[in-house]
C-alpha cells in the first residue's frame, strides 16, 4: 500500500518573501504517528496547513493516498469531499475552529458539509460525546466553555467524521494539567487503535509514548533530523541546535528519564 502522505521538495513563502519551507521532504507511512519539532516559526504549523489543504506549496509535491493535491483538485467535489473525509485537524487554538451556535450543532457541521444525512449526523455526534464524555456540553454555546472544553469539543468535531489521518497542531498547549493528562491518553488510544497521527509539539516529555518517530525542522525552514522517537530525544546536541532545549536545560533525553 502507499504511504499516506509523500512531500516532495516543499516550499512555500507568506507574501512571497517570508520563507516558511525550503526544500521539504517527508513520507508518513499507514498507522504512524509523526512528531514535528523545531523552534517557533520554523515551519511545522504550515506544513499541518500543506498536508490539510488549506495551503498550497509554492514549487513541490504533495500526495495523499496515492493522488496528487493541488488547489485544482480540491476544488473537484467529489476529490474533496474524500479528501476531507480521510484527514482532519486540530488547530492550536480552538476559537479558530469552534464557531457553530451550540456544542452540538459544532460537532454535526462537518458531517452536514461532507453530505452525510441528518440521523446519521446525529447519531455520530451522540457517540462523539459520549466518547469524550461531554454530554453535559451539547447545548452549550462555545463562548460559555473554558479552554480545555473548546479542545474537546474541537476534536470531537474532527473525531466525529471518523477520518484516517489526524493532524494536531500543538495539542497540549494552554491546557491546564488535567486536560494535558486527558488528552494525552486519548491519543494514545487513537494510536493504538491504528489511526495515522502527525503532530506538531514542544512538548518533548510525552514524545517517547506518542510518537514512533521525530522529523526536527531547523531555523532555516528545512528538515534537519528524521528518527525514531528515543533516538532524537538522545541527541542533546541535536536538540540544541534546532533550538528545543537550552544549553542549561536538565533534560538529558529518554534513556535518562526512564
Amino acid at each position: 500500500m502507499s504511504p499516506v502522505f509523500e512531500c516532495e521538495d516543499l516550499r512555500y513563502q507568506y507574501l512571497e518573501r517570508f520563507t516558511a519551507l525550503d526544500g521539504v521532504s517527508l513520507t508518513v507511512e499507514r498507522g504512524e504517528t509523526v512528531a514535528l519539532l523545531g523552534a517557533n516559526g520554523c515551519g511545522k504549523s504550515t506544513l499541518l496547513k500543506l498536508l490539510d489543504g488549506l495551503l498550497f506549496a509554492d514549487s513541490g509535491t504533495f500526495t495523499a493516498f496515492g493522488e496528487q493535491v493541488t488547489e485544482d483538485k480540491l476544488e473537484d467535489e467529489q476529490f474533496n469531499h474524500g479528501f476531507r473525509a480521510r484527514v482532519g485537524f486540530v488547530f492550536q487554538n480552538s476559537d479558530a475552529q469552534v464557531f457553530s451556535p451550540s456544542v452540538r450543532e459544532e460537532i454535526a457541521f462537518g458531517c452536514l458539509q461532507l453530505g452525510l444525512d441528518r440521523d446519521t449526523a446525529t447519531a455520530r455526534v451522540e457517540d462523539v460525546l459520549a466518547l469524550l464524555d461531554i454530554a453535559e456540553l451539547a447545548d452549550r454555546a462555545p463562548f460559555q466553555l473554558s479552554g480545555g472544553q473548546k479542545k474537546r469539543v474541537a476534536i470531537a468535531s474532527v473525531l466525529v467524521m471518523n477520518p484516517e489521518v489526524l493532524l494536531f497542531d500543538e495539542p497540549t498547549a494552554a491546557l491546564d494539567p488535567r486536560t494535558q493528562f486527558w488528552l494525552i491518553e486519548l491519543l494514545e488510544q487513537l494510536r493504538a487503535a491504528g489511526k495515522t497521527i502527525v503532530l506538531a509539539t514542544h512538548d518533548l516529555d510525552t514524545l517517547p509514548s506518542l510518537a514512533d518517530r521525530c522529523v526536527v525542522f531547523g531555523e532555516d525552514h528545512r528538515i534537519i533530523a528524521d528518527a525514531p522517537t528515543a533516538a532524537v530525544l538522545d541527541d542533546r546536541d541535536l536538540l540544541l541546535s534546532a533550538n528545543l532545549i537550552h544549553a542549561r536545560s536538565a533534560f538529558a533525553g529518554v534513556r535518562a528519564r526512564s
